[in-house]
């Protein structure tokens, strides 16, 4: 057994070791030197892409970890032979990968992902940038690296294997090291599995990139990949175009000014799953959230909004890219989609604003960190940032702990420079175990947790010079099923409260006007005087041309369209509808048939 558990390690090693040796060619020959990175920048590259090497040498390692599994009930097992012909397939498929991306880097300015086969069809203009020459050494340098590799693990590999003596313990031992070999793979015990964004830990996309495996990019993006563009197609071009026109059109200027600076602070917190339900002003369950029904009375309280999606890592993209939901596709999940998207903190940097986020999670999950350092935080606060005494919820650090984090972090700050936070909350998820117990039932006991957490951090704020100049806006991330009565994705599940608080709010307003969370973006841009027009699918809610309210969701495979005349919501699977409120309405559900084809088309372009 020991001759077969050191083969095993020699070879994860072996496939590891050349992982690891790809990062800085891959970064000198994209122009290290001259991007002035140094030597602690390749080790940050190395520590940092450790865990997506490790889990792709996982993946590699599950052929010769079941071959020894086998081998132990043969006499003699010939190892190598059987094996040969593995190496050179991975040999020549790791390196033609590595070398590919390397080489395409330049001209791409992204890792090496689905996208390649798309040029495959068209191999003559692929290459119509380069030189023959540029394709010869580099498929010489395929050939010499893959005849390397091979042969390094055929030097590991013991010829033949001899007889095991205690078969069914040596059979236990292999099957306690494959479970060994999946957590790896897996990236850990957590809630989140690998994917690319972990790889990601500083804002210098050149070195994220750097750190990211490129044949885990490459797998990754194949298994998402989708041509969008062609699913929903429910109308012709031309038809598609006429019902979407106007739907998401400039509005024009603000109606009504609500700051009294136009570079006030930005805070935005999200709150998770924070629906109208448990709120008594949006006709909620009273004495859930006492304090947002105080504080709605302080501040511009938007008493009509619509939660875009169902899940955190889309409500997000939502609120801070004013980008469209999807009842299929997660945008979060697929790097090489949410890199192109406007973001509210990308605008605001552009106006000199220093920005982070907080989130007492785990922030690889999702690939939520990708999203967000992409999107224009320079500094991500997260669970492993917290002790361990600390992280007493099942996801990570409860509320109480991070509000009195950012209330410190926020009394903290003397500089001229304006800044934007944005903070996600925690603690009002499922299994709702809080340090709270003010209601009987769990759920709405948790709801009120944050609710306190929230009404006492607000009032701290207020005692600081710092809220004279600050914008406070509190929002869900997605709504709640709860009671669960009627349908789950019933439009009472998807109102969700928004608040705008703060010293720089000129005075208390209540705003009833139709909208989505995905309207926050251009209408807080349109409040700072910043242009909003990359925000295909946000609307400034309080311009003076908004003249056609309507909310627009999804769910898993479907969607609802709300406007005055009423709800319709429609099932894609069956391809009916679940609701017609008050009366069956066909412009309803036209229009919003045209806005599910409008936004694959979009995110398809993308």
């Amino acid at each position: 057994m020991k001759k077969r558990l050191t083969y095993l390690g020699c070879f994860f090693a072996s496939i590891l070791g050349y992982f690891l040796l790809q990062k800085p060619i891959f970064m000198l020959y994209n122009g290290a030197c001259e991007k002035g990175t140094a030597f602690t920048d390749y080790l940050r590259v190395l520590f940092h892409g450790f865990t997506l090497d490790a889990a792709t040498t996982g993946y590699l390692t599950a052929i010769p970890w079941l071959v020894i599994l086998c081998s132990i009930w043969f006499r003699r097992f010939p190892l190598k032979k059987i094996l040969i012909g593995y190496y050179v397939l991975i040999s020549l498929a790791t390196t033609l990968i590595f070398i590919g991306d390397m080489a395409l880097y330049p001209f791409w300015g992204f890792k090496l992902d689905a996208s390649i086969f798309l040029y495959l069809d068209s191999p003559k203009n692929a290459m119509a940038s380069v030189s023959l020459g540029f394709i010869l050494i580099r498929l010489l340098c395929i050939l010499i690296l893959s005849a390397l590799v091979t042969w390094g693990l055929y030097k590991i590999t013991p010829a033949n294997l001899p007889q095991v003596q205690k078969r069914i313990a040596g059979s236990l031992i292999t099957i306690l090291l494959g479970g060994v070999i999946f957590i790896v793979i897996r990236g850990g015990v957590t809630e989140s599995t690998s994917n690319v964004g972990q790889a990601y830990f500083c804002n210098d996309e050149f070195l994220n990139h750097s750190a990211i495996n490129p044949d885990f990019s490459l797998l990754s993006s194949i298994s998402k990949t989708t041509d969008f563009a062609q699913q929903f197609n429910f109308f012709d071009e031309k038809k598609r175009a006429d019902l979407f026109e106007g739907l998401y059109a400039d509005t024009g200027e603000n109606e009504v000014s609500l700051l009294t600076t136009n570079r006030p602070n930005v805070l935005i917190i999200l709150m998770e799953s924070f629906g109208g339900v448990f709120v008594e002003s949006l006709g909620g369950i009273p004495g859930v959230s006492p304090n947002m029904k105080r504080l709605s009375k302080e501040g511009v309280f938007f008493t009509n909004c619509y939660a875009n999606s169902f899940r955190t890592d889309r409500g997000t993209v939502c609120t801070f890219s004013g980008y469209q939901s999807f009842p299929t596709v997660s945008v979060m999940k697929s790097p090489a989609k949410s890199r192109t998207l406007p973001s509210i903190a990308g605008k605001l940097r552009e106006q000199g604003y220093a920005t982070d986020f907080l989130y007492g999670g785990d922030i690889n999950f999702t690939n939520m960190k990708s999203y967000l350092l992409g999107s224009g935080y320079q500094q991500l606060t997260a669970d492993v940032d917290f002790s361990m005494e600390e992280r007493k919820n099942p996801w990570g650090v409860n509320d109480d702990i991070t509000f009195e984090y950012l209330y410190r972090q926020i009394k903290e700050r003397n500089t001229n420079q304006p800044w934007h936070t944005a903070f996600l909350t925690l603690s009002s998820h499922e299994p709702f175990e809080v340090p709270y117990h003010r209601l009987k039932e769990k759920i709405p006991n948790a709801f009120a947790f944050t609710d306190d957490c929230l009404g006492k951090f607000i009032d701290k704020l207020k005692t600081l010079p710092q809220w004279k100049d600050l914008l406070v806006i509190c929002l869900p991330d997605h709504g709640f099923y709860y009671p669960e009565e009627g349908l789950v994705h019933d439009p009472r599940i998807h109102h969700i409260p928004m608040l705008w608080l703060g010293g720089a709010i000129k005075q208390p307003m209540i705003i009833d006007k139709l909208m989505n969370q995905s309207d926050m973006a251009a209408t807080l841009l349109a409040q700072l005087g910043i242009s909003h027009k990359e925000f295909n699918f946000s609307r400034n809610v309080l311009g003076k041309d908004y003249n056609y309210p309507f909310a627009y969701y999804t769910y898993n495979n479907g969607f609802a369209f709300r406007d005055s005349t009423g709800t319709t919501l429609i099932d894609n699977n069956s391809s009916k509808a679940l609701i017609e409120s008050p009366a069956p309405n066909e412009r309803r559900t036209e229009l919003g048939k045209a806005i599910l084809q409008s936004s694959y088309d979009d995110l398809g372009a993308r």
